[in-house]
């Protein structure tokens, strides 16, 4: 029995280090985002976030307006995200 708890202390001990580290976070997928944000299809990619095999989803939160790209391959993770104020909008809807 005791023999049991040391080689138990000694697991947690040696598994502490590694236990402690912060956890990999998972990539977003577009079939994640679809689901869980309201959003609007963009025909093209602004500029900044332009690139081939890539499309982007728009969201207006907080006064921004914030564009997530997506890769076209495999599971759609995305690959970048930019906002911009919507105070850009003053002045389209005179």
């Amino acid at each position: 029995m005791r023999l049991s708890l040391v080689l138990l202390l000694l697991a947690v001990v040696l598994t502490g280090p590694a236990a402690a580290q912060e956890p990999t976070p998972a990539p977003m997928t577009y079939e994640m985002f679809e689901q869980a944000v309201p959003h609007v299809d963009l025909a093209a990619c602004p500029a900044p976030l332009a690139a081939v095999g890539r499309f982007c989803r728009l969201t207006a939160h907080n006064d921004a307006l914030n564009v997530f790209a997506f890769s076209e391959d495999g599971d759609q993770p995305m690959v970048a995200f930019q906002s911009w104020p919507s105070d850009l909008l003053d002045g389209l809807m005179d």
